[in-house]
């Protein structure tokens, strides 16, 4: 018998009881028409069991704000400051620069998003380091696992 590896769960997640084994093979009463074993039906979660916890998403949208608001905000200035590069005739400015250094801003936005909601400590009671690489690798984890038995589940 192989065991599923158990993937490290999410500190809000709520936990499912694996139903018990019973070794005892069924009456025949109790076996349903089809043959087949009926399965056990699962109380559905509630809303408050799914959501991610108000802490939680603060934090999330602190770093999200900083990561992602910055960079997009140099983005935007840079329009603004190469406007009056080239109406100043302060030097030459290519088009082209002007455009790659706004997408780069915008793109480092983009990587700020996630960085910003993957940084961040998914536990309620521990706020994270100032960085949040710890966090960034184990919640990294985390999905990939979520992913990996999602797929499994799947085929």
């Amino acid at each position: 018998m192989s065991q599923e590896p158990q993937r490290n769960r999410l500190p809000f997640e709520p936990k499912r009881k694996k139903p018990a084994k019973n070794n005892s093979t069924p009456k025949a009463s109790e076996t349903p028409v089809s043959g087949k074993p009926e399965k056990t039906a699962r109380r559905p979660m509630s809303k408050e069991e799914r959501a991610i916890p108000e802490v939680v998403s603060q934090r999330m949208v602190s770093r999200m704000a900083i990561l992602c608001g910055v960079p997009t905000a140099l983005g935007m200035f840079t329009f603004i400051a190469s406007y009056f590069v080239i109406t100043g005739d302060l030097f030459p400015l290519p088009n082209f620069a002007v455009v790659l250094v706004s997408m780069g801003c915008f793109g480092l936005g983009v990587i700020g998003l996630t960085y910003g909601v993957l940084s961040a400590s998914w536990d309620e009671e521990s706020p994270g380091t100032l960085l949040g690489w710890q966090e960034f690798t184990t919640n990294l984890g985390r999905m990939n696992a979520a992913r990996r038995e999602a797929k499994q589940k799947s085929q």
